[in-house]
């Protein structure tokens, strides 16, 4: 492979009916604020490129030591007018950037949010919500324009507005007194971000991310891959800001090893994708990292492009995915077009966390041959794996792990066992129960199983994958229906980009739900699942495809591509009963 990992080490143990595991390499010193990386990498590559974005045909880049000054003029103006924290509406951009940079040299705590919950939302409920919970002083957007709804709603409309310009107009201020005396006061205590849970599993819950948790959590990246001493990483990334993958772990992974991050305006979308293609043959990634739905979009792309193959795999060392399972078919997929760009030795990987684990506390630190293998305990981190009905819920505990949510001490209270682990939701398998060192496999969320009326459970997450991968690539995602009832239906969402080989070209989605060729496709690949698992917990029954997409108001789906199967169950009541009705109506596939 020619990558430079850290070894194996587990220590793992039984006991009361659980099973600990932690990592067998201790977390080593680091510096305790991401203040303190900053100047790191400013003193050792002061002319290096650290962000760039599109400006115009061209590129708007800012260096190290270009950065820490900017910061340090932000910085000044937050410490001599101390107004609490800065609510952050706009998405991902060198501006943003920068003001994370100074918030943190100041001491003051910085929030992101979704940009959707301020433009698409029809009440700014979640919005109001954050504001109620967080108490801002300042607003930060980079240009009014598209926030001026929510600037002006009652929630935010005696808050301080800084504009990039105006933000633009403080990076010259020259380091006060008072930003050095703020900066003195910094520790790993003090709170770095507060970033609001998606609402994935109910209302937006802010999580107090310290700056010890964030710097904790990129030594342990640092002790994992060794290679980024020698090789600072370039990523071109969208991820957004408001979530932890893109937040804490890209971001600061590239300022940790003072790397150059290429901030990437597309997104996986039809209307989006397009910038995306264009940055990575721009600039190609040493690194790359996405969810599951962006490699959905971005692999028919590598498949029919073979100058975006080419540049796209030129320099790749690692490619990353999280935040949700990957299809084994997305998997063999991208392990091919590495292999078809000379590109065979690719580290293919993944880790496991969440936004309370700031995010990083697995990873898979060594050859995988397949999905779903989510690594073993980083280190400094412990798991405990405890049986519940026939799954294993895992909890967390370590220096990266929140001590709560903002303004919610039931919530953090119920958070956490007695013995201090948090409680994730997640469920996951030992690969081999006898060498839990060979890893843990994610085995779905907890909550999202449900049973038939014959008391069977179904796993939702091996069957969501599954049956991706055997229709693929027709489906962008699917939500399991079926809750004490006989049999199992799917509600399905196309993939357009790949549906286009299947039927002769890019049709609309209410085209593509009545085209033959598509039906045909889906059809076969369902049949050919039944047929391997035929039980009542795998068989699938009825599926019918939902034409319009997740509504974020709703709570369906996220702005990094998780859908919630309870949300989109609950607000598609009229799909759900069409489904499983008890005569199937039109346009429901049936399968006998």
């Amino acid at each position: 492979m020619g990558l430079k990992l850290a070894p194996v080490k587990l220590g793992w143990e039984r006991r009361d009916n659980a099973t600990y595991l932690r990592s067998g390499h201790a977390l080593e010193s680091h510096p305790e604020t991401l203040g303190a990386l900053l100047r790191s990498a400013a003193e050792r590559a002061p002319e290096r490129t650290f962000l760039a974005e599109r400006a115009g045909d061209g590129l708007r880049e800012v260096s190290y030591g270009e950065a820490l000054s900017a910061a340090e003029g932000i910085g000044a103006l937050l410490a001599e007018d101390d107004r609490g924290a800065v609510l952050v509406l706009s998405g991902n951009s060198v501006d943003h950037a920068l003001l994370m940079l100074g918030s943190f040299l100041a001491g003051t705590a910085v929030a992101p949010v979704s940009v959707a919950y301020s433009t698409l939302s029809r009440d700014l409920g979640k919005l109001r919500h954050i504001v109620e919970k967080l108490r801002p002083g300042r607003v930060f957007v980079e240009r009014r324009e598209p926030f001026e709804r929510a600037l002006a709603s009652d929630a935010l409309r005696d808050l301080e507005v800084i504009t990039g310009d105006e933000l633009r107009s403080a990076m010259s201020r020259p380091v006060s007194e008072a930003l050095r005396q703020r900066e003195a006061k910094v520790t790993g205590d003090t709170t770095a971000k507060v970033l609001f849970t998606s609402g994935s599993t109910g209302t937006p819950k802010g999580v107090v991310n310290t700056h010890r948790m964030l710097t904790a959590n990129q030594q342990m990246i640092a002790q994992l891959w060794p290679f980024l001493e020698a090789e600072p990483p370039v990523l071109v990334d969208w991820l957004p800001w408001s979530h932890t993958f893109g937040g804490n772990h890209n971001f600061n992974l590239v300022l940790r090893h003072a790397g150059t991050l290429l901030i990437d305006e597309g997104k996986p979308r039809p209307d989006l994708l397009s910038a995306t293609l264009r940055n990575l043959k721009a600039l190609p990634p040493t690194l790359y990292f996405n969810v599951p739905a962006g490699y959905s979009a971005l692999v028919p792309q590598l498949e029919r492009d073979r100058e975006l193959r080419e540049a796209f795999f030129s320099r790749l060392r690692v490619l990353f995915y999280a935040a949700a399972a990957l299809p084994e078919d997305l998997w063999r997929r991208l392990s091919r077009l590495a292999e078809q760009s000379g590109n065979g030795e690719l580290f293919m990987t993944t880790a496991w966390g969440s936004t309370e684990t700031s995010p990083l506390a697995t990873s898979a630190h060594f050859p995988l041959e397949r999905a779903g293998n989510i690594g073993v305990p980083a280190p400094g981190v412990e798991l405990k794996l405890v049986p519940q009905g026939d799954k294993l819920e895992v909890r967390v505990k370590g220096p990266s792990v929140m001590s709560g949510y903002l303004g919610e001490r039931e919530l953090s209270e119920a958070a956490f066992d007695e013995e201090g682990y948090y409680r994730i939701g997640d469920a996951v398998r030992l690969v081999d129960a006898e060498h839990p060192e060979r890893g843990l496999l994610f085995d779905g969320r907890v909550a999202e199983d449900f049973k038939l009326s014959t008391g069977t459970w179904v796993s939702v997450g091996a069957l969501r994958t599954g049956l991706l991968a055997a229709t693929s690539p027709a489906l962008q995602d699917i939500v399991l229906a079926g809750h004490d009832g006989e049999f199992i239906g799917v509600l399905a969402w196309l993939n357009a980009a790949g549906c286009a080989p299947i039927v002769g070209g890019e049709l609309p989605v209410a085209e593509l739900v009545n085209h033959p060729a598509l039906l045909d496709h889906v059809r076969r690949g369902v049949e050919e699942w039944n047929a391997d698992h035929p039980g009542s917990s795998t068989r699938i029954e009825r599926l019918v495809f939902l034409t319009q997409p997740p509504d974020i108001d709703a709570g369906e789906i996220t702005d990094k591509g998780y859908v919630n199967q309870r949300a989109t169950l609950d607000a598609r009541a009229a799909e759900v009963e069409r489904l499983l009705g008890s005569s199937p109506e039109t346009g429901v596939m049936v399968f006998g």
